[in-house]
């Protein structure tokens, strides 16, 4: 007997928890609403069960939805990879592949050496995609990515290769206009609880998330983009830590003020990771490439 559970709806479920609703999932997924909620209700029908709460304006997953999606997203990663192996047995270089970075990275690196590769004249296919803090990790746990620009030291590499990038010089900066910018001492605990702290989400799915840089303040709001919060703070909607190498303009403009801060900031290393496994050609000469560019500098 033929299961229900087809590798087309497990897709389907796992757009549209990751992207909150049908239509979004729909857009992903290259396909109209209507065939995503075909395949959603003919799998509920099938298996007599509900997969989704739609109560609520966002599409959650019941406990049955969530059980299917978590040991289907496995399958999913499993399928992915043997697909990948077939298509490069025969010459080597990768039918296609992605690259995750973390917007804490600049992105002029990787498009120089896009641009390096394209004189290579290879037919392979690639994908930039961003992440934020633990995600980098995720996404080549779940088969997102084949290499990760970016990712921390903090959660395990056993299977993975790395190679370290620099470290993040974090500094304490505001807009010209804040009020901390006026404030002729170095800033204390104390003084950050009177203003909003912004803050980068974590992009992970499935690896546990993670905060940096947090600091008792009025309120916390968040961000997906390290870009984003560069922003939000040139606008002076709150206070935070931010990396050097991608501030250093707006602090030689003035537009971003460095105060001296007691609150302690870790300065943590970055590295480039990938599988051990992926003995593909893209692959080993991207992480050959992107190990010789300047990142945080």
């Amino acid at each position: 007997m033929q299961s229900p559970i087809t590798l087309d709806a497990l897709r389907a479920l796992d757009a549209i928890d990751r992207k909150g609703s049908f239509a979004a999932a729909a857009k992903s997924l290259f396909k109209v609403p209507s065939a995503l909620t075909y395949t959603i209700k003919k799998l509920e029908d099938d298996l007599n069960v509900v997969l989704f709460d739609r109560s609520k304006q966002k599409a959650q997953l019941t406990s049955a939805g969530k059980l299917i999606l978590e040991q289907g997203r496995e399958i999913l990663i499993a399928t992915d990879r043997l697909e990948s192996a077939v298509k490069e047995l025969d010459s080597g270089w990768e039918r296609e592949i992605t690259i995750s970075r973390d917007t804490i990275v600049p992105l002029n690196p990787l498009l120089d050496t896009l641009n390096e590769f394209n004189k290579l004249e290879h037919g392979t296919s690639i994908t930039i995609s961003e992440e934020s803090l633990s995600g980098g990790w995720d996404a080549l746990h779940s088969n997102r990515a084949d290499i990760a620009i970016g990712v921390s030291d903090d959660l395990p590499k056993g299977e993975y290769q790395i190679t370290e990038i620099g470290r993040v010089n974090f500094l304490f900066a505001v807009a010209q206009h804040h009020p901390l910018a006026q404030l002729k001492r170095p800033i204390e605990a104390s003084d950050l609880l009177q203003y909003p702290s912004l803050i980068v989400s974590d992009s992970s799915i499935l690896l546990p998330t993670r905060d940096t840089g947090l600091f008792k303040s009025k309120r916390r709001i968040r961000f997906q983009t390290m870009q984003a919060k560069i922003q939000a703070q040139l606008a002076g909607v709150g206070v935070g830590f931010l990396p050097r190498h991608l501030i250093q303009p707006y602090l030689d403009s003035r537009e971003l003020i460095e105060k001296e801060c007691t609150v302690a900031r870790v300065n943590p290393p970055l590295f480039i990771a990938w599988h051990k496994d992926n003995k593909g050609n893209a692959c080993a000469w991207f992480t050959q490439a992107l190990a010789h560019k300047k990142w945080l500098t």
